[in-house]
Order: C-alpha cells, then structure tokens, then sequence
C-alpha cells in the first residue's frame, strides 16, 4: 500500500514539474519574441488609422486577433519545419525537433489559435481585417514556408506576411485600404530585407545544413547579400517619408525619418563592403532599433 501510494505521489510530482516545462514549450511554438513585434505593429497601425484617439477595448481585440494568427501561423510554421530546424543549432533545441511535445497537439494548438484570431478579428473588427490575416496565413504557410527549401526569394515573398500586422491593424480602425496602411506596409516590408540579410550571413552555415539556399549559401561571397541589404534599406528611405505626405504625420516627423533611414543605409553599405559578421551584427543590431524608434517618431507626430 505504501509503495503504491508512493507511486501515485511520484506520477502527481512529476505530472507537476512536467506542467510548466510544457506550458513554456506551447508559449515558445508562437515565437513570442516576433509575435512582440506582430503585437507592436499592428498596435501602431491601429492608432495611426483611427480618427483621433482610438477607443481601447476595439484596439485590444485587434491586436488580439493578429497576434493570436501569428502565434498559429509560427506554430503551424515550426510543425511543417521541424525535421529541418533539427538541423540547425539555433533552432534545434525547440520543442518539437527536440520531442517535448507532441506533432498532432501542436497542429491543433496552432490550428486552434489561427481560427480564434481570425474569428476575433470578423467579429469584433471587421471582414477587411479578417481577410488581411487569413491572406498572412495562407501566403506564410502556402508559398513562403515550402519556398524556403527551393529559392532565396523566400526572403522576399516571407517579408509580405510579416508586413501585414501594421496593415491588419490600420484596416481594423479605418474600416479600409487606404495609402496610410499601404505606406506602413511598405516600410515593414523594405525593412525587413536588410534585417533578414544580416540574419542569413550570420547563420548561413545554419542555413546550408538544413538545405535552406539562402543567398549566403548559395552565394558564399556575399555580393548580392550586401547588395540586397543595400538597396532595400536604399528603398526605405523615401518610403519611409510617405505618412508625412498623405498627412498621417507632422513635420517633425520627416527629419526623424531620414535621419534614421540614413543610419540603416550606412550599416548596410558597410555591411556590402566588408561583408563581415561583426558588419552584419551592427545591421541587424541597427535594424532592431530602427524599427521602434521609427513607430515612436511616428505615433508621436500625428496629425
């Protein structure tokens, strides 16, 4: 009787030491970290679209409703990627190529929170915003995701879902498309190359185990890397001006702009020309802050 009862309190311990470890695992399959991001732009897009100060229960379930798609679609992305993040060193510790949880109760789970996103989203936004995340979801999970394995222009098609959020959000307050969403899409979308670049050279020896022909990889001088960094961040400078012409912004925002864009540009040229990871840290470093101070300047300035 002993023993068995023994026994029961060892299964119950366990069951509750095991708890936590598994909650910490479902959290980290939503890629909190970027879903911080997801949550910070379309935070932003929604107060820059609505007219005046927005109300704060709508904002929440907008906000809501896109990080809940994101968190599915990062899910659903790491169960259809798990034989190939099992390859790599950054990422192979993560819970499903490690066998921590479960595949069938992942899919469910990332199933589960892209439905409930895009329910919240149709109900409590409006059929705009709906549409615009299950667009992020299927061009994520359909093109991006089994493109990966087959061109570098991933990279390119991978930076339209995670441009959206700002959109998804602009469109939940403004009821609609318009340039001011479109402006904040662009910016998200031109930022995000050099991000990535830096990314790929630091973690294309990554990248070529797991099969993934990144530039770097595919292209281990890192010309057209460096060039790709170049001329996107080139690119970001006057799109990043725009919401002061379609009048989002006051004029206090446009010397921001150009200031920061100015100093992304010059992390990327010097990126192109060394091509050396220390140059590639400083650009993805650079690209980190760019991005906040960009949404402040933005949010602080409007009109």
């Amino acid at each position: 009787m002993k023993d068995a009862r023994a026994g029961v309190a060892a299964v119950r311990l366990a069951a509750v030491e095991r708890t936590p470890n598994a909650l910490a695992d479902y959290l980290a399959l939503t890629k909190p970290r970027l879903n911080f991001l997801v949550v910070a732009t379309s935070a932003a897009g929604y107060y820059l679209g609505a007219a005046g100060t927005p109300a704060v229960l709508p904002m929440a379930h907008a906000v809501a409703g896109t990080a809940l798609v994101a968190g599915g679609a990062a899910v659903l992305n790491q169960v259809s990627e798990r034989d190939a993040d099992a390859l790599m060193r950054r990422t192979r510790m993560r819970p499903l190529p490690d066998g921590r949880l479960p595949l069938a109760d992942a899919r469910i789970f990332g199933l589960a929170l892209a439905g409930a996103g895009l329910a919240l989203l149709a109900m409590r936004a409006n059929l705009a915003a709906a549409s615009l995340a299950l667009a992020t979801v299927a061009i994520y999970l359909l093109v991006y995701t089994p493109m990966k394995r087959r061109s570098p222009m991933a990279t390119l098609v991978g930076a339209v879902p995670g441009a959206l959020p700002p959109l998804i959000g602009w469109t939940a307050s403004h009821g609609s498309l318009s340039g001011g969403g479109l402006a904040l899409f662009a910016i998200v979308f031109l930022w995000q190359i050099p991000h990535f670049m830096a990314i790929a050279w630091l973690y294309r020896d990554d990248y070529s185990k797991a099969g993934f022909p990144m530039l770097p990889v595919i292209e281990p001088d890192g010309r057209r890397t460096g060039r790709q960094a170049v001329i996107y961040a080139a690119a970001l400078l006057p799109a990043s001006v725009v919401p002061a012409l379609v009048g989002m912004s006051g004029w206090m925002y446009p010397a921001i702009a150009v200031v920061l864009g100015s100093t992304l540009l010059w992390l990327a040229v010097r990126f192109a020309a060394t091509r050396s990871d220390s140059a590639a840290r400083q650009l993805f470093v650079g690209s980190i802050i760019y991005l906040p101070l960009i949404w402040i300047a933005m949010i602080c300035s409007k009109v």
